[in-house]
């Protein structure tokens, strides 16, 4: 009865002064360079360059420069304002969400905190240096020094690193001003702050019953001078915005306490968060006095259930292979650098949903909000690092690092998408391991998050590892290789037949070494991403106890990171910086749509058909049917020869102006699917295209427009082998930012740019409180010309105080479903468990082979005569198949012969890998399965791939005798018998 008589009070009572979040994000002045007294309140900035934020102040040279040559300097950023009537004063707090590197904020003169970090929010409280009436000002001064050093410590940061981490200096992210009572639910900002805010989670999930018990908790201030009696209120609401669940509790605050309140009831009919279904509920939590909301908060949140267990993700009760992309936090387009405006975000990250992706790894430092709220609504899971270069550290370095991954956690533990917290992008000691899973169980014990760290192949405690280019398999915490393919191509290079005619490979050395793998065209950068994943399926869920648990592709969008190929930015993308798609994009949408299995329809031809007459070359099909048929213009071609499993390949054809097709079967014969690409005619005309979000286009000086040109033929068909350049012009209250293409400067900012493989992208940005109508026009010599128009929505402002819209009403991605019924795991075959083993030499360390740990291993003396290991079985079972990650994997080839029983059931080589050489047997009856070395070990392929300093790629457990070919090692064996 309180309850229901307190919710009828709410709903005639509008409470004034109630809690405002605005954004903070106009009137703002930059001056980049040191000016001593910016500071001060009375400081003439009149002359400085007006910037609506978020604004880098060398946004420009985002891809223009190589990121070694990214600006650095001192730069400072003024704001004045007013505060408007109609919110409450007691307290006011700015939430910064992350600015480069180092800053320093003043208000009205007087020194207000300092964030140093580089990565993570900030919050100030501004409450006792504001003027209540009259104009305030706030200066920040921040510096972008590569060479930073932490102002008390003078200790440098490992993360601000000129390899990885883009260095868009100033405040390049959101800026938002909280207005609150005395009373008060805390922000989730711990840096300065020292505060938690909100924390939603649930227990006892079951999703069968689509029920769960819904736990909700906030972090209560009470800044006033008497105690405080109240009602800790919460509701949820679905996601169409009904009210599904409402439960209180009471409470009492004494003056000047902070306290915990908590709340808890069940919740049914749920609708749980799951990959590509970003189904996402708002918990409205609120302080009620006497029927009056005098403080409330509404917090975004998805429910989904996870495990991890016997080297397996488990997502609401399934197995879910894990796929996706290792990308790099800045996450950045050209001439704008990561500051794009949200429903890009989602353009982008919902593009790595629909290539089949599950999960991104953000690369080495936290992503910025934007970026985590945005793979909560598109439904795609991520890793979320703290802080890290490429090693462990010690002192002050690894001090910054848990209070990075602390800040995290806190400002993140609502996000559904986020499944794991990375620890460093190397491994950890134990030590610093169990501090992390501390921090981790101190602010979000009941997240269902894994902790865990790049390698980490050995550790007893962390709950995930997995390395970089290499394949791990565990039947303990999961392995996920967390970035397995470097090869960079450009999208213009389709092959060695279409122009430029870009030879497979051509390109200066890379720190001395060859640097063919990264200087790849189209059809090679392709058909390597359907190698190198073919090696995690064929050993991930369902093919033993011991399994991959997936992997990520380094990287989804070409990034002004370090390169090693001929351009000045990395393209190892999947899609363009403009997010245009290469090939590969489409071969792994038909590798990867599927939980473990991918769907058999899958099909894509890699490649165009527009040849130039007389011209033969190899096809290539990437299909996940049993048989694929190639036709030109319905003329068979033949079966395709099938290799890493989902690659066919049909050799020497024709060119022949027309149709070519594929057609894919099962292995019964019935046809799954039909894919064919036309021959497109002369270019005809320009065709423009224009994308912007589907919450509207709003004057905010962040909303943004994305504009596809095209050549096409007189029937609409692109023209794919088109370079004409485009020359645009426009009208309208928008900012050019342009796009990308190679030439000078790579063409950023140039209102004359060439299309590539017959299409580009633009973009445009608004201005701020310019309103009205655009009208953009493309013309390219000798073609049809197209222009097309748009409006740009106003805003309400106060003083340069708004909501931001263009942040408000972007939709979730439900495009997948509910994802709760998919078929059960289907294994494919079965380990064979081992009992002992007996070797030829050092038997004390025979274990090392088949003891789930990949940085340990057998070898013997040296001596060929003792080059073998026996392994007995648990019991004696047919044996099909083993699985074996000799040490030099990627080198060495080892020429050995397989008995079971005594009976010769193999004799061989084994092949050169990214870690596992798997060895089909005469299927025999037995228990003992040796393996014995018959001549000396072949240099199969000499190491060439270099690190960033040169360092070559790791090839196994280092040994001083790994030099001797007479050595037989074995790192770890899995023995098995096939069920299919």
């Amino acid at each position: 009865m309180k309850l229901y008589i307190l919710l009828v009070f709410l709903a005639f009572f509008q409470a004034r002064g109630q809690r405002q979040q605005l954004s903070f994000n106009a009137g703002w002045r930059l001056h980049v360079g040191e000016l001593p007294q910016a500071h001060a309140a009375d400081f003439d900035d009149s002359q400085w360059e007006q910037v609506t934020l978020p604004h880098a102040w060398n946004e420009k040279e985002a891809f223009a420069k190589a990121i070694h040559e990214h600006s650095t300097n001192v730069a400072w950023y003024r704001k004045k304002f007013i505060l408007p009537d109609n919110v409450p004063w007691d307290k006011v707090f700015l939430e910064f969400e992350g600015l480069r590197h180092g800053a320093e904020f003043y208000i009205n003169g007087k020194f207000a905190g300092r964030h140093e970090n580089g990565v993570m929010a900030v919050g100030i409280d501004i409450s006792e240096q504001l003027l209540r009436t009259g104009e305030n000002v706030i200066s920040v001064r921040t510096d972008n020094s590569w060479d930073y050093l932490e102002n008390d410590s003078q200790s440098p940061y490992q993360w601000n690193d000129k390899n990885f981490n883009a260095n868009y200096g100033g405040i390049p992210k959101n800026v938002w001003i909280h207005f609150t009572s005395a009373e008060y639910q805390t922000l989730p900002l711990y840096a300065n702050l020292g505060t938690t805010g909100v924390y939603v989670y649930a227990k006892d999930i079951d999703i069968s019953a689509k029920t769960l018990e819904l736990n909700v908790e906030s972090q209560v201030r009470n800044e006033t001078q008497v105690s405080k009696n109240g009602t800790f209120l919460v509701q949820v609401l679905d996601a169409a915005g009904k009210l599904v669940k409402e439960f209180a509790t009471d409470y009492q605050l004494k003056a000047g306490e902070t306290k915990v309140l908590k709340a808890v009831d069940k919740l049914q009919e749920v609708n749980f968060w799951n990959w590509g279904y970003g189904y996402l509920y708002t918990v409205k939590t609120k302080l009620v006095h006497q029927g009056t909301v005098t403080d409330q908060v509404d917090t975004k949140t998805g429910f989904r259930k996870t495990d991890f267990h016997s080297g397996m993700v488990y997502l609401n009760d399934q197995v879910l292979m894990m796929k996706g992309y290792a990308q790099r936090t800045s996450n950045e387009w050209p001439a704008v650098g990561l500051s794009v405006a949200p429903w890009l975000s989602d353009y982008s990250n919902k593009m790595m949903v629909e290539s089949g992706a599950n999960l991104v790894r953000w690369m080495h430092v936290t992503p910025w909000k934007q970026d985590v709220e945005s793979c909560d609504r598109v439904g795609l899971m991520q890793m979320l690092p703290a802080g890290d270069a490429e090693k462990d550290v010690q002192g002050r370095r690894w001090e910054q690092r848990k209070m990075l991954m602390r800040d995290a956690i806190v400002y993140f533990r609502n996000s559904p998408s986020v499944l794991f917290y990375e620890s460093g992008n190397e491994s950890i000691s134990e030590e610093h391991m169990a501090e992390m899973i501390d921090i981790r169980d101190q602010y979000d014990p009941h997240g269902g998050r894994a902790i865990g760290s790049r390698e980490m192949l050995d550790s007893k405690i962390a709950e995930y590892g997995g390395e970089m280019l290499y394949v791990n398999k565990s039947a303990r915490h999961p392995m996920i290789a967390t970035e397995y393919m470097r090869d960079e191509g450009l999208r213009k290079y389709w092959d060695e037949y279409t122009y430029p005619y870009h030879k497979e490979g051509d390109g200066p050395l890379y720190k001395g070494n060859d640097a063919s793998d990264y200087n790849r065209n189209q059809d090679q950068h392709a058909i390597q991403a359907v190698r190198r994943w073919w090696e995690f399926y064929r050993v991930g869920p369902g093919t033993g106890s011991r399994v991959s648990a997936g992997g990520l592709n380094i990287i989804f969008s070409d990034s002004n990171t370090h390169f090693r190929g001929a351009e000045n930015y990395r393209r190892s993308g999947e899609v363009d910086a403009m997010r245009i798609p290469k090939d590969a994009f489409f071969a792994h949408q038909v590798m990867w749509d599927g939980w473990v299995a991918p769907d058999p329809t899958g099909l894509h031809i890699i490649g165009h058909w527009n040849y130039s007459p007389g011209i033969k070359k190899d096809i290539f099909v990437v299909s996940a049917a049993a048989k694929v048929e190639l036709f030109v213009n319905d003329q068979s071609q033949g079966l395709g020869t099938r290799s890493d499993g989902f690659l066919f390949t049909f050799p020497n054809i024709n060119f022949k102006e027309g149709v070519i097709k594929a057609q894919s079967f099962d292995d019964k014969g019935n046809m799954l699917n039909e894919s064919a690409i036309h021959t497109a005619g002369r270019p005809h005309h320009v065709k423009l295209n224009y994308k912007h979000g589907p919450n509207g286009l709003y004057a905010d000086g962040n909303d943004m427009v994305l504009v596809e040109v095209e050549v096409v033929d007189k029937q609409g068909r692109r023209c794919p082998i088109a370079t004409n350049m485009i020359d645009f012009s426009f009208h309208g209250p928008m900012e050019w930012l342009g796009g990308i293409a190679q030439g000078p400067d790579n063409y950023v900012l140039s209102e004359s740019l060439p299309v590539e493989g017959g299409v580009n992208r633009v973009l445009l940005r608004t201005r701020y409180m310019q309103e009205g109508i655009t009208k953009l026009y493309a013309h390219s010599n000798g073609l049809s010309s197209d222009s097309i128009t748009w409006a740009v929505t106003p805003i309400e402002e106060n003083n340069d105080l708004f909501v931001k819209q263009s942040n408000r009403g972007l939709p979730s991605n439900l495009d997948r479903g509910e994802g709760l019924n998919e078929s059960a795991l289907d294994p494919v075959r079965k380990s064979l468990p081992i009992k002992q083993a007996k070797a030829g030499a050092n038997s004390a360390q025979v274990g090392a082979s088949f003891d789930d740990n990949e940085l340990s291993d057998w070898a013997n003396d040296g001596v060929l005569e003792n080059g073998w290991v026996e392994f007995t079985l648990e019991e004696t079972a047919r044996v099909d198949e083993l699985e074996i990650k000799f040490n030099n994997f990627r080198t060495r080839s080892y020429p050995i012969s397989v008995f079971i029983d005594d009976k010769l059931v193999f004799v061989g080589r084994s092949k050169t890998s990214l870690g596992y050489d798997c060895i089909s047997l005469e299927p025999t009856r037995g228990r003992r399965v040796k393996i014995q070395l018959n001549a000396a070990a072949q240099l199969a392929g000499e190491n060439m791939h270099a690190e960033i300093g040169g360092k070559k790629l790791d090839d196994g457990v280092a040994r001083e005798e790994a030099s001797s070919s007479q050595i037989l090692s074995i790192i770890e064996i899995d023995i098995y018998q096939r069920i299919k």
